[in-house]
């Protein structure tokens, strides 16, 4: 007599489709919203720092300082950015905050970002412009009046990309984090040799 062994199926999960990690490999010296976009696409906290480290440039440790450092205080008016020229305030009824937020919805709807050395609209970047930003912080330039400093902001958003200006708007008034999934603590293990805190 022969004995019958049947295979039973095991019951349970269903197996995990894997997904291909995301590159880490950006254009040559990128935009600012690159290397925060793909920051905020790394699951871990030590990917994060990976991509942190990787694009190291005292143009994101800059802004990184504005954004968490408590101790930095934004001397520009809180919340939406106005236009200052009369022609663009007669030709656009809304405030440059609105008008930059705009222009990055159609980025995301037509999936087309300029990025890296592929931009036609010849913007300057973060990259070029973080020099200029002790202008905007109290103790950096306090020789100068509160108008002609915000004329100084606005020329700099009009001449930025609209992803970095997003970033600078977000920046001063502390709300880097509603945007990109990057926390202080991230920034700290990346970037150790920042000191945090006495900076006004």
């Amino acid at each position: 007599m022969t004995t019958k062994t049947t295979t039973t199926k095991k019951r349970g999960r269903p197996k995990s489709v894997k997904v291909a990690p995301v590159s880490l490999d950006l254009p040559r010296n990128p935009f600012s919203f690159e290397v925060l976009d793909l920051v905020s696409k790394q699951k871990t906290a030590a990917k994060k720092v990976e991509v942190l480290k990787r694009y190291e440039h005292p143009s994101l440790k800059a802004i990184f300082i504005w954004n968490f450092d408590d101790t930095v205080i934004s001397v520009l008016p809180e919340g939406e950015v106005p236009y200052t020229g009369y022609d663009e305030q007669t030709s656009y009824s809304g405030t440059l905050s609105t008008k930059i937020t705009e222009e990055v919805r159609r980025m995301h709807e037509t999936g087309s970002f300029s990025m890296g050395t592929g931009d036609k609209e010849g913007h300057t970047t973060i990259r070029r412009e973080f020099k200029n930003f002790y202008h905007f912080i109290k103790g950096g330039n306090d020789s100068i009046n509160s108008i002609r400093r915000e004329t100084m902001f606005i020329n700099i958003l009009e001449g930025l990309h609209p992803l970095e200006a997003e970033i600078l708007v977000l920046v001063k008034d502390k709300r880097l984090e509603d945007a990109y999934k990057v926390t202080q603590d991230v920034v700290a293990k990346a970037y150790p040799d920042i000191t945090w805190g006495n900076r006004s």
